[in-house]
């Protein structure tokens, strides 16, 4: 069945000539499920090796899981449904890759672990249990009694322990989130079985047409140009896990689909010739041993650097074309060839640190672009990173540097939300105090009023103090609505008016790199949305942010600390005090419609505010392997490791 494009407020929706996901009712399960990603405290460790070769429990047997997520509207909205168009006619077909590399529609390229949906009473299900309709009434309250009980005796002298907690399931383009194979759309994104990408196809045959602008071309300079080389789509995890990884080639291809969807590509901008990072110039963000370290990947088949950072024979390639597309960019900007530019790369970057790859990240991508732009010319490079994760390796590169300002705002839950760092009295070091900036969100489900909120109050001062020459966004898109690590509600429009906003300084030098985002749907109508303000197709808005209770709160803690070092937040600060009770009136909570996860009280697991994202990987993954099963007599013991 073929897809087609229809505008839909200024992105795309999904039409087939099967009926939309909204429309079939009978082919979602009963239970209401609200949308909701994984934990990432749980999740973001997400490829370790398990011992055995059954999947791990991550439930009671009646189903309450142990993981918590924030939690956000599970309907398909019009802000989540990107331009790129996902087909359903290809159970069995195969998406062309290149240089022998294989892809299939029904399996991303691997793994991210057991999601968490969750119910009308709060509760939390694990994505491998089954629906209500599938669910039984079992034969006691333990494990050992679902698995044992029995009103005759039976001869199990050949029974396979395993053979009985095998569920097959299907995992989702969209999200990567296992569902049992009964289900025909995704629990958790509602995106149906089977679908696949549509419309890579168009933008890979329209690369040969898009005008290239280098240093050494004589064209006549440019609005917009674009990072892109197909190489980087060979990074992917090869090693089989339980579960595909969200960090996956088909990122870049939804991107890809829907800036040519949107007919962005190839007649709005240029395209970046590619190139590899050379050595001297990542020593000058990484250290000897990190750089050979990435190097030797391309002699194996495949390695990890962190349980959940994999690499392959092409991720050393990958890596330094992603960096080298990243500091063209910056400083075709710079010598001002180019007015802005969108760097399409992966892996991301902005947890590679001095010394080490973590978090997906190989090279930092944002570090070597802002090294490049110094190079070109800039005395003063902007760096805003609103990836859901705080880009621990960018401020430890900068933090005692005082002609880059980095400023975050990230999911941070007083260090229990990976990685853990980015707390707002970490300001920087000897002469960059006060050139890390973090703005760290207190709990999950932070949408457009709290950012929108934040850049008006501290990012945009604190950004026209410093007048920087250069401005890079390290575009991280799993804030997104919908997305199975971030579990935030930032829509494609409170992108929008990000970019909008920070494309006033810096004289529009603006350099956007994207770093996270697992959601296809969000990511590529979110990047749709950013590249069309680059490209001067974005709309006008007026947004007056009503922020949260707890957004205001870690606002105002922000300004207190950062006030020191930029007196312009002082007033502003002052203000918001005496003026706290009708900045947030009660029906704020309501109006902003947010789904908040609770800190205390209901039926939460008590382990789920302690500690790192490793601790509890161990604890609840590698704790829940089944050790042995053993019968004997009448009765039979099941031992299993308590997290």
């Amino acid at each position: 069945m073929g897809c087609k494009f229809e505008p839909c407020t200024g992105y795309f929706f999904v039409a087939s000539d099967m009926k939309p996901l909204s429309d079939q009712k009978d082919e979602i399960p009963s239970r209401a499920v609200e949308n909701c990603g994984v934990s990432d405290q749980a999740c973001h460790a997400k490829c370790q090796s398990y011992d055995s070769d059954l999947k791990p429990f991550c439930a009671e047997v009646n189903g309450i899981s142990s993981l918590i997520g924030s939690h956000t509207d599970g309907k398909v909205s019009k802000e989540n449904c990107g331009a790129c168009s996902f087909t359903c006619d290809h159970a069995d077909a195969s998406v062309e890759d290149i240089k022998g590399s294989v892809a299939r529609s029904d399996h991303v390229e691997n793994a991210d672990p057991d999601g968490c949906l969750t119910a009308k009473n709060g509760s939390c299900m694990a994505a491998d249990d089954l629906p209500q309709e599938f669910e039984r009434e079992q034969a006691g309250g333990t494990l050992e009694e679902l698995f044992f009980s029995n009103d005759e005796e039976e001869d199990d002298s050949d029974w396979d322990p395993a053979s009985s907690l095998v569920v097959n399931r299907w995992f989702c383009l969209n999200c990567t989130m296992p569902n049992v194979d009964e289900i025909t759309n995704c629990l958790n994104c509602h995106e149906l079985k089977g679908s696949g990408i549509s419309g890579y196809d168009a933008f890979k045959s329209q690369i040969a047409q898009a005008a290239l602008v280098s240093p050494d071309t004589e064209l006549p300079p440019v609005s917009t140009a674009i990072g892109f080389d197909e190489r980087m789509l060979l990074h992917s995890e090869l090693e089989v896990k339980p579960n595909p990884h969200p960090e996956r080639p088909d990122r870049l291809r939804a991107i890809a689909a829907s800036l040519a969807a949107a007919g962005i590509f190839p007649s709005k901008c240029s395209l970046v010739p590619p190139r590899e990072i050379t050595k001297e110039e990542l020593l000058l963000v990484h250290t000897p041993d990190h750089i050979e370290s990435v190097e030797q990947t391309k002699n194996m088949l495949y390695s990890y650097f962190t349980s959940d950072t994999y690499a392959n024979g092409h991720s050393a390639c990958a890596a330094k074309l992603a960096a080298g597309l990243c500091a063209d960019l910056a400083s075709l900007i710079v010598s001002e060839r180019v007015q802005n530019g969108f760097a399409m790369v992966r892996p991301p970057g902005h947890h590679a640190g001095v010394k080490q790859a973590m978090g997906f990240c190989l090279h930092n991508n944002a570090a070597v672009a802002a090294l490049a732009a110094k190079r070109a010319g800039a005395k003063k490079v902007l760096i805003v990173d609103w990836d859901v994760h705080h880009g621990n390796g960018t401020q430890e590169i900068f933090e005692g540097d005082s002609s880059v300002l980095y400023i975050s705002l990230h999911r941070h839950e007083y260090g229990n939300f990976y990685p853990g760092t980015g707390a707002a009295d970490e300001v920087g070091i000897l002469g960059g105090q006060g050139f890390s900036v973090n703005i760290p969100w207190s709990r999950g489900g932070v949408g457009d009023n709290d950012y929108i909120f934040a850049f008006q109050n501290v990012v945009l001062p604190i950004a026209s103090e410093f007048a920087p020459d250069i401005t890079i966004i390290s575009a991280g898109f799993d804030a997104a609505r919908g997305d199975p690590l971030g579990c935030c509600d930032v829509t494609p429009m409170g992108y929008s008016i990000m970019t909008s906003l920070l494309s006033a300084y810096s004289k529009g030098r603006l350099l956007v790199i994207l770093e996270g985002g697992y959601n296809l749907r969000s990511i590529s109508s979110s990047a749709t949305e950013v590249v069309k303000v680059l490209v001067g197709e974005g709309s006008g808005f007026r947004f007056e942010s009503s922020p949260s209770k707890e957004g205001l709160k870690t606002v105002l803690q922000v300004m207190k600390i950062q006030q020191q070092f930029w007196p312009v937040l002082g007033p502003t600060y002052a203000l918001l005090q005496e003026q706290q009770g009708s900045v947030f009136p009660k029906s704020t909570n309501k109006a902003n419609g947010l789904k908040k996860r609770k800190h205390s009280g209901g039926p939460w697991p008590f382990w789920w505010k302690f500690g790192s994202k490793r601790f509890l990987y161990k604890a609840l993954y590698e704790g829940r392997n089944l050790r042995k099963i053993k019968g004997s007599g009448e009765g039979k013991s099941f031992d299993s490791a308590e997290p």
